[in-house]
């Protein structure tokens, strides 16, 4: 119990110490939630002008601490002067002026751009701070592991992992503890306290959280060999079993996975949809690497095996995955999705090729290529945002050129309606720039044709979307996905259009409203959630049971004309997403928004979902 208290104890003290040993980034952090606690107290209406203001401070702020984080370790690190330890917080104090002075001057988006009546944050001048972030937080790793006879990247880099979730687990028990006074006070003593206690609650156990996080690194100073090093950076027991032996066996179970899927792309092509490989290989490029860094002083053959096998095993995958993106790119031009996997391609590419050559050495030169992949993708003219919409313009020009629909700097309707491909391609391509945020477009491109009468007016065509790729459905699973067509609804037999999507019981689980009606008092419920899945209508009149009709009858309708063989997705007429009901006191019409209809008969599992829409209603004389 002594030993629980003495480390409770130095965690507390480290936090507290973090003020003393990182003025500049303990400031930051308590700028940052001052600015948190000022946008709790003030209600939406208030604080909508000074939207912009508060992301600048906010965004400021955590590139101010992280940055001090990084300076202050430096100067302590490689210089014994006082005056550099001066200079470094200074440097983090001007980082957060100069990084709030570029985002509030030049960071905005034109309101009329966007939905917001006032100027808004730009999503790229956000990346470009979450940019500066991640490289002040790898440039600090690299910093503390200094010197190389105390540590090295992979020491500091799990030092790192184990600071924040030593931190995560003291916040977690802090902010669940304090919730719950919070909690007792309301339900005891002061019924009325505002939801926002639980929110100042929330940002202070958060700035002390990060301090916590802050005060657990050790005293870099130079010339100082500080005990707590050691410790900090030594890994625990269970965690070298959960990564020597459960994280190495399922990053290698998936490395024979997507082996196994290159030589069956080798005979019979590629079977996967673009957006599943890119996240399959995402997740393991970025876990394989991670886990090669950590597991770096491990002497067990299993992992000394992973560190040898992944790298050239990557290599093979890497090249189908190339081979992917390049039918992809075929397909549909450079997006943001390809744009993403390329830059992560470019990183493990690099980084396997290194670890083969370099092994450990390579950790450093990994870090800077992905402080150099950050600084490009958020660059003007080949960052995320600009490339691919150059790329897609260039995509849509050739396309309208090709029908004769472009002359010069003016956009012609087309004379003869193109093929189902090539409109599917111009829609696509429209789509993607219309709603490119900041996008530098060409001034024949009208921001608007992203909507469907625009689209029609300036092209000549209706839009046309491609077919979304398949899904891998799993084994057995049967189902359908309607949706209704964009259609207008005949209601001059109706008096009363209800809109079932807002009125819900939570008890009963129904959505339920009255009516007062010339026959007396009307209380329509829609049951969604019954125990068989089937959902039920009732009508009562006078507390009297008027209509009361389940939708076995209806889905029969359905799936007897969308019979449900695989898993699909259709747009169908209000016809087949409507449904007629009548009892002698009223006529009544059902109108969905969409039916999803899933079985899985090996395990007797059925899923009905009716989303009803309105319910039209009319009272017979």
């Amino acid at each position: 119990m002594n030993a629980f208290m003495e480390s409770v104890s130095k965690v507390f003290k480290g936090a507290f110490k973090t003020f003393q040993t990182f003025p500049a980034v303990t400031g930051s952090a308590l700028g940052f939630a001052i600015v948190t606690m000022i946008r709790i107290q003030l209600d939406w209406p208030q604080q909508e002008p000074y939207n912009l203001l508060f992301n600048c401070l906010h965004w400021s702020f955590a590139v101010g601490a992280i940055f001090s984080l990084a300076a202050i370790t430096a100067a302590q690190s490689r210089f014994e002067q006082g005056r550099a330890f001066l200079i470094a917080n200074l440097l983090g104090v001007v980082a957060i002026i100069v990084t709030f002075l570029v985002l509030y001057l030049f960071g905005g988006t034109d309101p009329g751009l966007t939905e917001s009546r006032y100027t808004v944050l730009s999503g790229l001048a956000e990346a470009r701070a979450g940019a500066a972030i991640l490289i002040s937080f790898i440039a600090f790793i690299i910093l503390a592991a200094y010197p190389q006879d105390q540590s090295d990247f992979s020491r500091s880099f799990f030092m790192t992992h184990k600071a924040f979730f030593i931190a995560l687990i003291y916040g977690l028990v802090l902010i669940s503890g304090l919730s719950g006074v919070a909690g007792a006070v309301q339900a005891l003593l002061y019924h009325e306290m505002s939801e926002k206690v639980y929110m100042y609650i929330a940002t202070l156990t958060g700035f002390l959280a990060f301090t916590i996080f802050v005060g657990y690194f050790p005293d870099f100073r130079k010339g100082r060999a500080d005990e707590h090093r050691e410790a900090a950076q030594q890994q625990p027991r269970f965690v070298e079993i959960l990564f020597g032996n459960i994280m190495i066996p399922i990053v290698l179970a998936l490395t024979a996975v997507l082996l196994l899927w290159a030589g069956k792309t080798m005979l019979t092509g590629m079977g996967s949809s673009f957006i599943q490989l890119s996240s399959i290989a995402t997740s393991y490029a970025v876990t394989g690497l991670w886990l090669h860094i950590i597991t770096t002083h491990y002497e067990t053959g299993l992992a000394k095996f992973y560190r040898k096998a992944y790298p050239i095993a990557a290599l093979v995958i890497l090249a189908f995955e190339a081979w992917a993106l390049f039918i992809q790119l075929q397909k549909s031009g450079l997006k943001l999705t390809e744009y993403t996997f390329i830059v992560i391609w470019i990183i493990t590419v690099a980084s396997v090729i290194l670890l083969l050559i370099w092994k450990a050495r390579a950790h450093h030169p990994i870090a800077a290529l992905l402080c150099a992949m950050a600084v490009v993708s958020v660059l003007p003219v080949v960052g995320y945002q600009a490339l691919p919409v150059k790329a897609q313009v260039s995509r849509l020009e050739t396309l309208l050129i090709s029908q004769d629909m472009l002359k010069g700097d003016q956009l012609i309707p087309a004379a003869t309606k193109p093929e189902l491909a090539v409109r599917e391609s111009i829609t696509d391509a429209v789509d993607y720039l219309a709603y490119a945020e900041d996008a530098k477009l060409p001034v024949w491109f009208d921001k608007r044709l992203g909507e469907s009468a625009v689209f029609k007016s300036k092209l000549g065509f209706e839009q046309a979307w491609p077919a979304p790729e398949e899904a891998i459905v799993p084994e057995g699973i049967i189902g359908i996905s309607l949706v209704m067509k964009p259609e207008a609804v005949d209601i001059s037999d109706y008096r009363w259009a209800v809109n079932m999507q807002n009125f819900t019981d939570e008890k009963r689980r129904e959505s339920s409203i009255a009516i007062d009606g010339d026959r007396g008092a009307y209380r329509i419920n829609w049951q969604a959630n019954t125990s068989d899945g089937i959902p039920i209508l009732r009508i009562e009149l006078d507390d009297r049971v008027i209509l009361e009709q389940d939708m076995n009858d209806y889905i029969d309708r359905i799936t007897a004309k969308y019979p449900p063989g695989q898993a699909a997705s259709s747009e169908v007429s209000l016809q087949d997403m409507s449904l007629q009901l009548e009892t002698p006191e009223v006529n009544v019409l059902l109108v969905f928004s969409n039916i999803d209809i899933y079985v899985d008969p090996s395990n007797d599992i059925f899923n009905y979902g009716l989303n009803l829409n309105t319910l039209y209603m009319k009272e017979k004389p």
